[in-house]
């Protein structure tokens, strides 16, 4: 393992004039989804299937799509293909904004299970062995809790790596190597040492992954001194974060929805990144605060168009940032609208949703008109049966019935 942390090294020592700041840390770590054999599909950010897809949503009598992916407001194709910029999928985004980075700093490398040649199970490193050699991505044993300490070893001694596994539930394998040397390092050494690494990879609930695979696990990370956690939810902010968090001198963990990576969306010709500190206003409003991350905006959003025909105007935040939390974007609103609805895929228990209605309480109690109220995934083992599947997780007609008893 040594050996391996030093050649790396070897391989990363062309940016001498990269000095190693003792004063931060970052944390890069990668995990992906086994990938699976299914029905593939794409999806626009506009909420239309390309030409081609085979994904069939149902829509039985009129009532809500309970299944889907994407819903935001339609769009002409003409419109779309006139904006500046080119067209990728989420996966693509992750994989631009990888790809820029290793260009830009020869420190940065890849570390797990089939990054490689094979590309990832996700496609995410495809291409990437080839162009920057086997040593800045590096092909790893079933085994993440040795590849995520060896990270963090390589993070010591000023590389930045990113991690990649299969599956976010994989890294409860790993949960040591997070929580007791990335985040907390850089304070026990008295500031030695930093920890740039990026943990990230897909999780949430898919089509019928079972629920060791419909792992979300954003609760159990989210009490770790240290460390930094973000949720992209589009393929502009998907690159954005990835920039940033490889940038950040803070361990940071990506969480990416294992049902959004098909997702395509228009994003800008230039270098741009985003901040891992700020939550996004997807839609203003007057009658509510409609707090949510991941692929439960796309759900929220699909609400929101039954909801405006019945008079009512949600604001939409997609917070991003799960720790810490942009009250200041999160306040402005409450202060506007009085009342919060949060919409998450996490457990009720101890999730997401339950930190974010005690921060809203402590901050801004005096501003609002009805008691926070929030929508969470039952406490069960996700079922692998298709309808018991989506009977466990927050639906849209849930959403909008939600918004109807809040602003009574």
């Amino acid at each position: 393992m040594v050996a391996i942390i030093q050649g790396i090294g070897a391989a990363t020592a062309l940016s001498s004039s990269s000095s190693f700041d003792s004063k931060g840390f970052q944390l890069s770590t990668v995990k992906y989804f086994p990938e699976r054999k299914a029905t593939s599909f794409v999806v626009r950010s506009d909420g239309r299937l390309i030409p081609g897809s085979n994904l069939k949503a149902r829509n039985v009598s009129g009532r809500l799509v309970t299944n889907a992916v994407a819903a935001k407001a339609d769009t002409s194709a003409t419109s779309t293909a006139s904006k500046p910029g080119h067209e990728l999928l989420l996966f693509e985004a992750l994989r631009e904004g990888l790809e820029e980075e290793m260009d830009r700093d020869p420190r940065v490398c890849v570390i797990g299970e089939d990054v490689g040649h094979y590309g990832g199970s996700y496609k995410v490193t495809k291409d990437l062995a080839p162009k920057y050699g086997d040593l800045r991505v590096l092909d790893t044993p079933i085994a993440e809790n040795s590849f995520t300490g060896m990270a963090v070893g390589a993070a010591m001694t000023g590389l930045r790596p990113i991690v990649e596994g299969m599956n976010m539930g994989f890294l409860l394998l790993a949960y040591n190597q997070i929580s007791n040397n990335c985040g907390m390092l850089h304070y026990t050494s008295g500031g030695q040492f930093t920890i740039p690494v990026v943990i990230r990879g897909p999780g949430g609930v898919g089509r019928q992954l079972g629920a060791e695979h419909s792992q979300r696990l954003e609760s159990y990370f989210q009490s770790i001194p240290g460390i930094q956690m973000v949720a992209c939810s589009t393929p502009y902010n998907a690159k954005g974060l990835m920039k940033a968090a490889i940038r950040s001198e803070n361990p940071v963990i990506l969480f990416e929805h294992v049902l959004l990576y098909n997702l395509k969306e228009r994003i800008p010709d230039e270098e741009y990144v985003l901040s891992l500190e700020e939550a996004e206003m997807v839609r203003p409003g007057e009658h509510i605060t409609i707090l949510t991350y991941s692929r439960m905006r796309y759900h929220v959003m699909q609400a929101a168009k039954t909801l405006v025909n019945k008079g009512y105007d949600p604001e939409v935040i997609d917070i991003r940032s799960l720790k810490p939390f942009d009250l200041y974007t999160i306040g402005n609103s409450i202060k506007k609208t009085h009342r919060v609805l949060i919409v998450e895929e996490c457990m009720r228990t101890g999730g997401i949703g339950a930190s974010l209605t005690a921060a809203i309480n402590e901050n801004f109690h005096d501003y609002l008109d009805a008691p926070v109220m929030c929508l969470s995934s039952q406490d069960v083992p996700t079922p692998y049966a298709g309808t018991l599947e989506e009977w466990t997780v927050v639906q849209p007609a849930q959403i909008v019935t939600a918004v109807e008893q809040l602003c009574q």
